[in-house]
């Protein structure tokens, strides 16, 4: 028989006792933890977080937020991960359903599991109206006008209708007369119809979604009388009795084109806003006063687009100089081809009546002489000084391409009073209408 000493039975003790507490520690496993209060709370994300009081005896291999409409949140629910092991922690909660009632919980997972903390609650930022802004109003008639809005925020849910609202008061509502342009969030353009002549509207868009309808900035516009409406859009008076052709600019604006003589000439103003090598031409609203060509050169009368359908636009000099302001084949005359016109048409004194459109519709009483004879039915655009713009229905000016001096070059003037046509030279940052001829 063998018989242990005491050291011996004393080591296997305390070996028994160091696995004991060996086992014990093992079986200490899910991680303690507590959630944070949620913070930063919006429509779509939310701030949380949590504290990680004891790794449970075994290193933290992942920790995060977990979140779930229903109560008890899992990490098999919306979850984030972060770094790190025990101590705090920061999430961020995203892809929130608005105006949402949500529960969270914090985690931590280590070899033998998952703990979570305690569980708290928030409700996700509401749906709210939109934000949209009133497009400015323009081709304004007798009983019609353009407007339209931008949506700047969808309030967090879909738009369902949107559109111009208007009335002759302050302040118009859907329960004012009012557009109807589809829906989404995109810029839309309104046609704004049935209005009365020669009365002040005011407007505003309007965008709806499921919070309401929300309403842009106010603003207001008078329509015209019938007889400013015929200025602006009654047709032009071709020659019914002459044949004319076709030629498209760089906007895909198409003109009616004449032959006069040995010319062929387009038979409308100019109204392009870009040169014919596609680049744009920056519309400057009425101060054409550059020193240096600048692609800064054009403007519509009165600053209103509503102009250009008859009248075209009114260009400086250094948008001609250019040259490539016309259609490609096609370039601003030069006085000596101003000059070969008139002297077909029989001199200065007669040509004028020649060439301007007949009637009163667009010249202003008397239009002497004005018979449109050879179709080039020229139109008073009247033209843009260093001040205000001046002539309109009286006068019309044309550019040439000749340059006079540093400062000046030549054009084309008819004028209402009298039945001429003649060669002057005018300030090159004025604003004037330009008719091209074919190469």
């Amino acid at each position: 028989m063998r018989y242990f000493t005491k050291p011996i039975i004393i080591s296997v003790a305390l070996l028994l006792v160091t696995i004991i507490f060996s086992c014990e520690k093992e079986k200490k496993s899910l991680p303690i933890l507590t959630t944070n209060e949620v913070w930063n709370i919006s429509q779509r994300t939310v701030m949380s977080g949590g504290y990680v009081i004891d790794d449970g005896g075994a290193s933290i291999l992942a920790r995060g937020v977990c979140w779930n409409k229903s109560s008890g949140p899992t990490i098999s629910n919306n979850h984030t991960t972060e770094s790190g092991d025990t101590g705090s922690f920061v999430s961020t909660l995203n892809g929130l359903t608005l105006g949402t009632s949500y529960y969270v919980r914090a985690y931590a997972t280590n070899k033998f599991g998952t703990g979570y903390g305690n569980e708290v609650t928030f409700e996700s930022g509401p749906i709210q109206i939109a934000e949209v802004g009133t497009d400015p109003v323009s081709s304004i008639n007798s009983t019609s006008a353009v407007s339209g809005g931008s949506i700047y925020y969808d309030g967090g849910a879909s738009i369902t209708s949107r559109g111009i609202c208007w009335s002759t008061s302050g302040g118009p509502t859907l329960e004012n007369p009012h557009s109807m342009d589809g829906a989404g969030a995109e810029h839309y353009v309104s046609q704004l119809n049935g209005l009365s002549n020669n009365t002040t509207y005011y407007v505003r868009a309007y965008a709806t979604n499921s919070a309401g309808p929300a309403y842009g900035n106010e603003l207001s516009f008078k329509t015209l009388s019938d007889s400013a409406a015929i200025v602006l859009f009654y047709p032009i008076l071709f020659n019914p009795n002459l044949t004319y052709g076709t030629i498209t600019d760089a906007d895909w604006n198409v003109y009616k084109t004449i032959q006069i003589g040995t010319q062929t000439w387009m038979a409308e103003n100019l109204k392009t806003t870009s040169f014919n090598n596609g680049e744009q031409i920056a519309n400057v609203t009425g101060n054409l006063n550059w020193a240096n060509y600048t692609l800064d050169a054009y403007c519509w009368y009165k600053n209103d687009i509503a102009y250009k359908t008859n009248y075209g636009a009114l260009y400086n000099w250094h948008a001609v100089n250019i040259g490539k302001l016309c259609p490609t084949g096609w370039h601003v005359p030069s006085s000596a081809e101003f000059s070969t016109l008139i002297t077909f048409l029989g001199g200065g004194n007669a040509a004028g009546g020649k060439l301007k459109e007949s009637g009163t519709a667009h010249w202003l009483t008397p239009n002497t002489g004005a018979d449109n004879e050879n179709g080039f039915s020229a139109l008073p655009g009247g033209y843009l000084p260093s001040g205000d713009f001046m002539s309109f229905r009286t006068a019309g000016y044309w550019w040439s391409s000749t340059e006079s001096n540093s400062s000046s070059a030549s054009f084309m003037l008819m004028q209402s009073n009298n039945g001429s046509a003649s060669i002057d030279a005018g300030i090159k940052t004025n604003g004037m209408s330009v008719r091209c001829i074919k190469d």
